[in-house]
C-alpha cells in the first residue's frame, strides 16, 4: 500500500511537473507570436519570416557546435595564431559562390521565392543528416564537403531572406525595424541552441546535435511555405532604374524600369548612396573583426588584475554580444526613415569610442571598444540591408545582397588577419590608436564625398542645400 502511494504520489508529482512545463513552453510561444506578429507583422506575413529566421539561426548554431574544433584554447598562443588565420582564409570560401553565382541565380528565381528559401532549409536538413552519419563513420570525405556545402546554402538563405523583406513590410514600422526583428529573432535562436547543442554534444555527442539541427531546418520549411504569395515577385524581364526612394522618403522598393541585357556573371552596378553604406559597413565590420581577434590574444598574453585570462576572454565575448543586442533592439525601436543617417552617426560614435579607449587602455577599456564595435557592426548592417532594400530594384536586389554580404565577409577577414598581426608587434595603445586614427580617415572621406554630393545636386538643381530633400542632408 506504502509502494502504491509512493507511486501515484510519484506519478501526480511528474504530471504536475509536466503540465507545468508545457503552459511555461505555450506561454512562451504566444509571447513570442505576439512580439514577432506585432505592428502589423502578422498580418503582412513579416511575422512568418521573422519566426523562419530564428529557426535558420539556431540550426546554423547546432552545425557551428558540431564544427567547433580545438582552434583556440587547446593550442599555445603561436599555432593557435596560425590556424584562426587558416580559418579565416577558409570562411571566405563559400563567398567565391555567392556573388558572382547564387545571387544571379536567386534573381533570376524571384517568382518562385517561397520554394527557393524552404529549398535553403530542405537542402541544409539533407546535409546535416549526411554530416552525422560521417560523424558517426569518422568519414572526413563526407563531412567536409556536407559542412561547406551548410555554408554556402545558409549565406543563401541571408540574401533572399533580405530580397524579400521589403514585400511582406507592413506600414506601421520601417525596413530598419523589419531588418532588426528578423536580426533579433536570429540572435534569440542562436544563443539558446548554441549552449544546448554544446551541452548536447557532451552528453549525446555530435552526431545526435547534427541530427536536432536536421529537425530544425526540416521545420523551416513549413514557415517558409506558410509565407504570402506575394514575394514570388512575377519575371517582367525588366532591369531597375535608378532608385526614386530617396526623393520621396519612402521606404518602399523602386520600381523597374528600362530593360538592360545581363550576364549571368555580370555583379549588379549600385548607385552612390547604396556604396556609400556599403563603404561605411565595410569598415565597421573591418573594426570588429580585428578587435575580436586582437583583443583575444591581447588578453591571453596580457594579465589584467584582478581578474584571470579566461575570465577577461569570458567579459569580452559578454560585452561584444551585448553590443550586438543593443544594437539590434535600438534598430528594432528607431522609427526614423533616414537609414544613412543612422550608419553615419554609428561610425562617427565607434570612432569616438575608440579614440578615448586608446587614450585610457585597460580591461574596461577593451570591454568599452568591444561594446562599441558589436553595437555599430550590427546596427551599421541593419541600416545598410534598409538602403539595399530601398533603393535596388527587384530585379537584382539578391546580387546586390550576395556582393554585400561578401564584400563584408572579406572586410571581417582583413580585419581579423591585420588583428593577429598587430598582436605580435603593438600593445593595446598603440594599436588602438592606429585603429582611432584609420576610422577618423574613412569618417572624414565619407563626410567629405557627402558634401560633394550635397553640392552636385545644389548646382543641378539650382536650390539651396536646406530645400534639398532630408535623406540628402542626412
Amino acid at each position: 500500500m506504502g509502494l502504491g502511494r509512493s507511486v501515484r504520489a510519484g506519478m501526480g508529482g511528474a504530471g504536475h511537473t509536466l503540465r507545468g512545463v508545457r503552459t511555461t513552453v505555450c506561454g512562451a510561444g504566444r509571447l513570442t507570436r505576439r512580439v514577432t506578429h506585432a505592428h502589423g507583422a502578422g498580418r503582412s506575413g513579416l511575422g512568418v519570416l521573422i519566426e523562419a529566421s530564428a529557426l535558420n539561426s539556431a540550426g546554423d548554431a547546432l552545425v557551428t557546435v558540431a564544427l567547433a574544433g580545438s582552434l583556440f584554447f587547446g593550442l599555445d598562443v603561436n599555432q593557435a595564431r596560425g590556424q584562426v588565420a587558416l580559418y579565416l582564409l577558409v570562411t571566405m570560401a563559400p563567398f567565391a559562390l555567392v556573388a558572382p553565382l547564387i545571387g544571379p541565380a536567386l534573381d533570376r528565381m524571384r517568382h518562385v521565392r517561397r520554394y527557393a528559401l524552404a529549398s535553403t532549409f530542405a537542402i541544409r536538413g539533407l546535409l546535416c543528416w549526411g554530416m552525422a552519419g560521417a560523424v558517426a563513420h569518422n568519414d572526413p570525405i563526407t563531412f567536409l564537403p556536407a559542412a561547406f556545402g551548410v555554408l554556402v546554402v545558409s549565406k543563401a538563405y541571408g540574401v533572399l531572406r533580405a530580397a524579400v523583406t521589403p514585400q511582406l513590410l507592413p506600414e506601421e514600422i520601417t525596413l530598419v525595424t523589419a531588418n532588426a526583428r528578423a536580426s533579433f529573432a536570429g540572435l534569440v535562436g542562436s544563443s539558446i541552441a548554441a549552449p544546448a547543442g554544446a551541452g548536447l554534444a557532451v552528453l549525446i555527442g555530435t552526431g545526435w546535435v547534427l541530427r536536432i539541427g536536421t529537425a530544425m531546418f526540416l521545420l523551416g520549411i513549413v514557415f517558409a511555405m506558410r509565407l504570402p504569395k506575394r514575394v514570388d515577385v512575377p519575371d517582367t524581364g525588366k532591369a531597375p532604374a535608378a532608385s526614386t526612394a530617396a526623393d520621396t522618403g519612402a521606404d518602399t522598393p523602386p520600381e523597374p524600369a528600362e530593360p538592360a541585357a545581363r550576364h549571368w556573371r555580370t555583379l549588379p552596378r549600385v548607385g552612390p548612396i547604396v556604396a556609400e553604406a556599403m563603404q561605411a559597413n565595410a569598415v565597421l565590420r573591418a573594426l570588429s573583426g580585428f578587435l575580436v581577434l586582437y583583443l583575444a590574444f591581447l588578453l591571453r598574453e596580457e594579465r589584467f588584475d584582478p581578474v584571470s585570462h579566461n575570465v577577461a576572454l569570458g567579459l569580452l565575448a559578454a560585452f561584444a554580444g551585448a553590443g550586438g543586442l543593443i544594437g539590434t533592439a535600438l534598430g528594432a525601436w528607431m522609427k526614423a526613415r533616414a537609414p544613412r543617417l543612422i550608419v553615419s552617426a554609428t561610425l562617427a560614435a565607434v570612432t569616438a569610442v575608440t579614440a578615448v579607449s586608446a587614450l585610457f587602455f585597460g580591461l574596461w577599456a577593451a570591454l568599452a571598444v568591444s561594446l562599441a564595435a558589436g553595437l555599430g557592426q550590427v546596427l551599421g548592417k541593419l541600416s545598410m540591408d534598409a538602403v539595399v532594400q530601398r533603393e535596388i530594384g527587384e530585379e537584382v536586389r539578391s546580387s546586390t545582397f550576395a556582393v554585400t554580404e561578401t564584400l563584408h565577409q572579406l572586410s571581417w577577414v582583413v580585419g581579423g588577419l591585420l588583428g593577429l598581426g598587430m598582436s605580435i608587434v603593438a600593445d593595446g595603445r598603440v594599436a588602438l590608436a592606429i585603429v582611432a586614427a584609420a576610422l577618423t580617415l574613412s569618417l572624414a572621406l565619407l563626410l567629405t564625398r557627402r558634401a560633394g554630393a550635397q553640392r552636385r545636386v545644389r548646382s543641378r538643381a539650382g536650390t539651396p542645400i536646406k530645400d534639398a530633400h532630408p535623406e540628402m542632408r542626412a
